[in-house]
């Protein structure tokens, strides 16, 4: 959507529209997978909800959110050529007031630019030791789902700004998630696809910082 020049006020809303899609059947094929963990979800998603439904109520000035929103892309850019991990060994979960600061202020970003906040919480979750990879992306998919409904419901009235492509995308993007989510859930992932994505973020975040 940067790519393609949409306006902030039409990107959010369907990032998050995108997001619910996406998200849903990501959290359905890793639970399936025996990935999910509620224990590790709870504390950031217990936050970052009403922290999300806060940031989905401000509305940045456009210059601001491109701003924004091209740093959050270069970091997911970044997230994505880089495999985290540590390995299996010493996994522990997290103290409990350490996954209620994050999940509030990853949430509120999540709300202010409808990224769901996955690509902050999963390298998180991964280079902290606190899951490993697959339980990561499980309570990522989950948590992205969760921050996508509140910051929603922060401006429901951005729904009347979505385009009327969305139910094209909409499907498009089922149809990627549920590729996407069988092959995560179950193989590796394509670490040539990751880095291919990373260029194209490169790119949009590019576009949105110095356009």
């Amino acid at each position: 959507m940067a790519l393609a020049g949409l306006a902030p006020a039409v990107m959010r809303p369907a990032a998050l529209v995108l997001n619910l899609i996406v998200a849903a059947i990501g959290t359905i094929r890793f639970a399936r997978a025996g990935h999910f963990r509620w224990r590790l979800f709870w504390p950031f998603a217990a936050t970052s909800i009403p922290f999300a439904f806060l940031g989905g109520m401000i509305t940045l000035p456009d210059a601001v959110y491109r701003r924004v929103l091209g740093v959050v892309l270069l970091f997911a850019a970044y997230r994505l050529w880089r495999v985290f991990g540590r390995g299996d060994e010493g996994i522990h979960g997290p103290p409990l007031p350490v996954a209620l600061a994050w999940g509030a202020a990853i949430g509120l970003l999540s709300g202010l630019t409808g990224v769901g906040g996955g690509i902050f919480l999963s390298p998180l979750l991964l280079l902290a030791g606190w899951a490993e990879p697959k339980p990561a992306a499980a309570v990522s998919a989950a948590f992205i789902w969760v921050n996508s409904i509140a910051g929603l419901l922060g401006k429901p009235s951005s729904l009347t700004m979505l385009p009327s492509g969305i139910v094209l995308w909409a499907a498009a993007a089922a149809a990627g998630g549920i590729l996407g989510a069988g092959l995560g859930s179950r193989r590796l992932p394509s670490l040539v696809l990751r880095r291919l994505l990373a260029v194209v973020l490169v790119v949009a975040g590019g576009k949105l910082l110095l356009g």
